[in-house]
């Protein structure tokens, strides 16, 4: 893993994300990289990261929750949550997986 930093301040909050991934990929497919990002959490996480699925590439990173909250206002502090970010629409998602 890097430590490279994405900006987050430029990008939007919305609910449309996780339908689209699930539209383009399948529910199935869909769930799988959600569990994978929470699992990047529970191997490499703490209580002041969240994991983030970006939806062009299903790849994976960890975020600052602080980082989050102060560049976007959400706040991403709870069990189970994945962003969901994509780069080219500069939109995210919050997303607390069951």
């Amino acid at each position: 893993m890097t430590g490279s930093s994405i900006d987050f301040s430029a990008c939007e909050p919305v609910n449309g994300l996780w339908p689209s991934l699930v539209e383009r990929l399948g529910l199935e497919r869909a769930q799988r990289a959600a569990r994978q990002a929470l699992d990047l959490q529970q191997m490499s996480g703490h209580g002041g990261t969240l994991p983030v699925l970006f939806c062009e590439t299903c790849g994976l990173a960890l975020a600052s929750t602080d980082l989050l909250r102060e560049q976007t206002g959400l706040n991403a502090h709870g069990e189970r949550m994945v962003l969901l970010y994509s780069s080219r629409s500069q939109e995210v998602q919050l997303l607390q997986h069951a």
